[in-house]
This record gives structure tokens, sequence and C-alpha cells, in this order.
């Protein structure tokens, strides 16, 4: 392999290796959420949150860098560079591509396991926003009253109406 196809797939590893390590995090930040959504500690949940933002920012630019160093790669070895996809250039490599394999293996296998995750994150968050709208629901209308109108200022029927004793007999 020349020179210049070993620095580019060197670059495509180091980046394919950055981008797990960031999706790693991805994995342990969101399964700290749970735990603070499950335990309702909301001033570490935001920090939690702008932390994922943070963390979401940089998996873009490493994935832009994994990108262009893929072009590159595809490029040099005759693959569709406009294109690229990691097991077409794995193919084309042959026996080198083995590492590209496994780390595509690794990054889809966390980047399901984070959506997942996610999902089930945003689950919990909206049953208990469903729960404390319904717990508002119920204060409001215990401290707003009856919402209909009230007969007042009619005497009391006879024994027709509910709650009269017609009759005392021992």
């Amino acid at each position: 392999m020349d020179a210049a196809r070993e620095r580019s797939l060197q670059r495509l590893v180091t980046s394919l290796e950055e981008l797990t390590k960031l999706y790693r995090q991805l994995h342990d930040l969101v399964a700290a959420e749970r735990e603070l959504l499950l335990g309702a500690r909301l001033e570490e949940l935001a920090l939690s949150n702008e932390t994922k933002d943070g963390l979401l920012l940089k998996i873009r630019l490493a994935d832009a860098a994994r990108l262009k160093a893929a072009e590159e790669m595809a490029a040099h070895v005759g693959a569709d560079a406009a294109n690229p996809r990691l097991l077409a250039i794995a193919e084309l490599l042959g026996t080198e591509g083995n590492r590209l394999r496994g780390l595509h293996a690794t990054l889809e296998t966390l980047l399901t396991r984070v959506s997942e995750m996610n999902k089930g994150n945003e689950e919990h968050a909206r049953t208990a926003l469903r729960t404390l709208n319904g717990a508002m629901n119920d204060i409001k209308e215990t401290l707003s009253g009856k919402k209909t109108y009230e007969r007042k200022g009619h005497y009391k029927l006879g024994p027709e109406t509910t709650g009269n004793f017609v009759r005392k007999e021992a």
C-alpha cells in the first residue's frame, strides 16, 4: 500500500475510533439520564441535557471529519467517493478492511443502544408529564369548586326528597 493510501486509512480509522469514543460517552450519559428521570432530579437533568447537547455537537464535527476521510479513502481504493460506504471500502481493502468492519459493527451497535435507551427515556418523561398534568388538573378542579349552579333559596319539599324520614317506628 502506498504512503498516501496508508495515511488516508489511518485518518479514517482514527476518525472512526474518535466517533466510537464519543458515542460511548453518549451511551453512558443517556443511561445516567434514565436514573435522573426516575429520581426526578431536575437540576442534574438540566446539566445532563447541556452536556448531551455539547456531546452531540462534537459528534457532528467528528462525523464530518469521518465523512471527509471516507471520501478520501474511497477515492484511493476506487469506491464511490461521492457516497462512501465503510463496508464497501472495507471490501475493496480485503484483509486490511477487517478493522473498518469491526469499527462499523461497534458503531452500529452503539447507535442502536443509544436510540433504544433514548426512546425509553422519552417515554418515561412523557409518562411523568401526563401524570403531572393530571395531578394539576385535579388540583385545579378541587380549588375551583362546582362548575354548575346550585338551586338555593327554596324550601325542601316533602318526603319525596331523599334524605327525609317518612316514619320513625321502633
